[in-house]
């Protein structure tokens, strides 16, 4: 079996085509373990074949701690209908990149549904990017801003960009001429009895509203599909603490609520996104 920065060499050897250079915008080529401009700008495989390319290091509160309990959530099969849905609306052998990629768990689920094109998964997040190169999966992971990606103009068929920012000038840049976005955003009942649990008195955290990121997509994408996608899913036994940990809505949570709740975790919950896919107009 390859080394982590084998298999990562050898993706980019035959996909360098894919990426540019963030500082000066000019293409690069691969030069034995780093990618280089003709500027001279460098950017170094890691051991464990990612690529790092901020210009300095970003303090972000997406920790391991919070990652691999997200990771196990997914696995356990909590997004599966949702994953099956997008996995109908991307070409088998399109080139995806994944945005805001966390630990990979997302794109390695899509690709034991069929994805065969070129994988690239990027975060902003230097522990995220570590875990997703751990994944049983076919992909190149890096750590890169979403405002000035490392990506060739009109290189990627796909942008997956599932709970995650966006930037559309980027994207729009990056997409292939009839290439298409696939966004994932919260609806109302999303995580509701996570919601209510950890906030019980709190209403307005209890409530959540997309009005304002639906009308920027559609203000900047052509809207080719916009289905809402909602279901229960009954949380395995050994999952349920991870469930606590797995998103941001535990950052502000009391540790006496957070405390009961590992005493009695929820047995379910509620999944109610909306899944849009738009293309450049």
């Amino acid at each position: 079996m390859l080394k982590k920065i084998e298999a990562a060499r050898n993706f980019l050897e035959e996909h360098q085509q894919q990426f540019l250079c963030p500082v000066c915008h000019e293409q690069v080529q691969l030069n034995e373990y780093s990618l280089t401009c003709k500027l001279g700008h460098r950017f170094d495989l890691s051991k464990k074949g990612t690529l790092y390319f901020l210009s300095h290091s970003i303090q972000t509160e997406y920790r391991k701690e919070m990652l691999e309990p997200r990771g196990r959530m997914i696995k356990s099969g909590m997004y599966h209908p949702l994953l099956e849905k997008i996995s109908e609306h991307i070409e088998p052998t399109a080139s995806v990149l994944d945005v805001g990629c966390g630990e990979g768990s997302f794109l390695s689920e899509l690709s034991k549904l069929g994805l065969r094109g070129s994988k690239v998964g990027f975060d902003i997040s230097k522990e995220g990017i570590y875990l997703a190169s751990n994944q049983a999966v076919d992909a190149f992971w890096c750590v890169a801003d979403l405002t000035n990606l490392p990506f060739a103009d009109h290189s990627m068929n796909t942008i997956l960009n599932i709970f995650s920012p966006s930037h559309y000038q980027e994207f729009r840049r990056v997409l292939t001429k009839d290439g298409a976005l696939v966004k994932v955003i919260p609806e109302a009942d999303y995580l509701k009895e996570l919601r209510a649990a950890f906030y019980p008195d709190d209403e307005r955290k209890q409530s959540y509203s997309n009005e304002k990121v639906f009308a920027k997509f559609s203000e900047e994408m052509d809207i080719l599909v916009d289905e809402r996608i909602r279901y229960t899913f009954h949380i395995p036994e050994e999952n349920r603490l991870d469930l606590l940990e797995m998103s941001p809505l535990e950052w502000g949570a009391t540790e006496q609520v957070k405390e009961t709740l590992k005493k009695d975790p929820l047995k379910e919950i509620t999944i109610d996104v909306r899944m849009l896919k738009g293309k450049v107009g």
